[in-house]
């Protein structure tokens, strides 16, 4: 556009100058002065597609990375998940072994504490046979010492 003004202002200082001027080469020069805006809109329209090709371009690429990102976390969230499956299913075999071994050991306790409360039981009833013969013995041979008045 600057450069048709600058010819057109050229031009203009010959058609003043120059009496052998040919009015027909205004008349080009008008006709490109119609021409540019359509050339300026053309350009600038291609210039604006080429812009909307190339944000496109680039939001595609940006989609594409994010995708392979969220393909990424999920795989590494999919083991993470298969890692913590895999150890609490190992912790709870484990503290299921630990809660067998303790029951075993309850039971042996249980049967233990039973067997000798049986033993206590069965000495403290010796025990007190022992005591109730020892005072038969000692009631018996009192009675026997004993001297009659008479």
């Amino acid at each position: 556009m600057e450069a048709l003004l600058s010819q057109f202002s050229l031009l203009s200082t010959q058609a003043l100058h120059d009496k052998n001027f040919d009015p027909s080469t205004i008349e080009e020069l008008m006709k490109l002065f119609e021409l540019d805006p359509y050339d300026s809109w053309a350009s600038i329209n291609h210039d604006l597609n080429r812009e909307i090709e190339q944000s496109q371009m680039s939001i595609k690429e940006a989609e594409d990375y994010l995708d392979s990102v969220m393909a990424t976390a999920m795989d590494e969230y999919r083991r993470f998940e298969e890692d913590s499956d895999r150890t609490a299913e190992i912790e709870l075999a484990r503290l299921n072994w630990t809660a067998d071994g303790i029951k075993r050991v309850g039971r042996s306790v249980d049967r233990a504490a039973s067997m000798l409360s049986k033993k206590y039981i069965e000495a403290a009833v010796s025990s007190a046979m022992a005591s109730v013969k020892s005072a038969k013995k000692g009631i018996s041979s009192a009675a026997s010492k004993k001297v009659h008045p008479s």
